[in-house]
C-alpha cells in the first residue's frame, strides 16, 4: 500500500513520456531500456517492470505480481517486444509480491539467476513460509497494543498468512547483490545502491553513463512507499532508516537523472522529490507532537498521516506507519510511550 501525501506532490517535476506502455508492450525510453507496465489487483492498480536489452537476450528488473493475467502479460511479451530472445536473469529491487511475485516462475522458466540482496531473499523465503500458518500470538499482541477492536484482530487472523499467495515459489539459490555492486548488462554498468525502510535492503540500480537510475518503491514521483513497524519487530525505527536513505540518494544523484520509479511515470527532478519526501515525513512528525499533547494510541493518530479514511485491508499498513512514526519520535526523545492495564500502548509528548 503506497499513503497519499497531505500536499499534491510531484508538481514540479519534468515527466518527458506523455504515454504509458499497453499491457504486454513496452516503450523504449533510452536505447535498450523498455519500460513495462502490468496491473495489479488492489487499489494501487499498476507496477512499471524494466526490460533491459543484454547482448543476445535480456534482463528483467522486477516481475509483477503471481496471478494469471500477469503470466499471460509476460507470454505477450516473449512472443512481441522480446523477440523470442531468452531472459539471461531476473533482477528484483524488493520482496514485495508486486516485485518478486514471478521471480521464480521466470527464474525458472528460462533457468537462469535470481539477482537480488541477501535480505531481500531470506526476507521474502520468510515470509512466504507463514502461508496457511495460525495468526501468531505476537501479532496478536502487537496489534491489541496499537489500539486494534476485536473485530480487527479476527480479521487480521482471518487474512495471516497472504503474502504467499501472490509468491510464485522462490529458487533454492540466487546471486548476491549488495550496495555498490556493479553489474554488467548490455555493454552498461549498472551500480546498485541499497535504500531502507519501505523494505529492508532495496536495490536501487544506477547507470551513471546513461543517467538513469531504476529506483523501485525508493522513489516514487506521486506517492509516497509505506514505511512500517511489523509484529516480527516492535521497536524499529524503518522511518529514520527511510530518512537516511533519501538523503544519502539526494547526494549520490544529479538533479537531471531521469527516474525509472516502479509506480507513476518516469520523471526528472530526482533531489526535488527526495526533498519532499523528507520533508512530508518531518512534517508529519510534527503534527503527532501536537496530537500526542494528550495521550493517544496508534489507531488515534491517522488523521496526523493521511487523507483518506482507513478502512478494511488498509488498517494494518495504517498502523504499522503510525508506530514508524512514532517509534522515531520516541528514538529522537519527543514522545513516550507507557502501557495501561490491558496492556494498550499510550503515546503523549516528552
Amino acid at each position: 500500500m503506497e499513503i497519499a501525501e497531505r500536499v499534491r506532490p510531484g508538481r514540479n517535476l519534468d515527466y518527458p513520456f506523455a504515454e504509458r506502455p499497453e499491457l504486454g508492450q513496452t516503450i523504449e525510453i533510452a536505447p535498450g531500456i523498455h519500460w513495462v507496465r502490468m496491473r495489479l489487483p488492489m487499489q494501487l492498480n499498476h507496477i512499471n517492470l524494466w526490460l533491459l536489452e543484454d547482448e543476445d537476450g535480456w534482463t528483467a528488473v522486477d516481475t509483477g505480481i503471481r496471478n494469471t493475467e500477469t503470466t499471460e502479460a509476460w507470454e505477450a511479451l516473449f512472443a512481441g517486444p522480446m523477440q523470442g530472445r531468452p531472459l539471461r536473469r531476473v533482477i528484483v529491487t524488493h520482496m514485495h509480491p508486486d516485485h518478486i511475485g514471478l521471480a521464480g516462475w521466470l527464474a525458472r522458466k528460462f533457468d537462469v539467476e535470481l539477482w537480488i540482496t541477501r535480505t531481500e531473499f531470506l526476507m521474502c523465503r520468510n515470509l512466504v513460509a507463514d502461508t496457511g500458518q495460525e495468526a501468531p500470538r505476537e501479532g496478536v499482541r502487537f496489534y491489541r497494543a496499537a489500539g486494534w477492536s476485536e473485530d480487527l484482530i479476527e480479521n487480521y487472523k482471518a487474512r495471516f498468512g497472504g503474502f504467499g499467495h501472490g509468491v510464485y515459489k522462490l529458487p533454492n539459490s540466487y546471486r548476491r547483490i549488495r550496495e555498490g555492486s556493479e553489474i554488467r548488462i548490455g555493454g552498461r554498468s549498472w551500480r546498485v545502491i541499497v535504500g531502507q525502510g519501505h523494505s529492508p535492503e532495496h536495490a536501487c540500480l544506477w547507470c551513471p553513463e546513461a543517467n538513469l537510475i531504476i529506483s523501485g518503491d525508493q522513489l516514487l514521483p506521486r506517492i509516497s512507499s509505506n514505511v512500517s513497524v511489523h509484529p516480527t519487530e516492535p521497536e524499529a525505527n524503518p522511518l529514520q532508516d527511510w530518512l537516511d536513505s533519501c538523503a544519502k540518494l539526494r547526494t549520490v544523484l544529479p538533479e537531471d537523472v531521469l527516474v525509472l520509479p516502479s509506480h507513476n511515470e518516469p520523471f526528472r527532478g530526482a533531489r526535488l522529490r527526495l526533498t519532499e519526501l523528507i520533508e512530508g515525513h518531518e512534517t508529519n512528525m510534527a503534527d503527532l507532537l501536537a496530537l500526542c499533547a494528550e495521550p493517544k494510541r496508534a489507531v488515534d493518530v491517522f488523521p496526523a498521516l493521511f487523507r483518506a479514511k482507513i478502512t478494511g485491508g488498509n488498517y494494518g499498513m495504517a498502523t504499522g506507519e503510525s508506530i514508524a512514526h512514532l517509534n522515531c519520535l520516541r528514538a529522537r526523545g519527543k514522545i513516550v510511550r507507557e502501557n495501561d492495564a490491558q496492556s494498550v500502548e499510550w503515546y503523549r509528548t516528552s
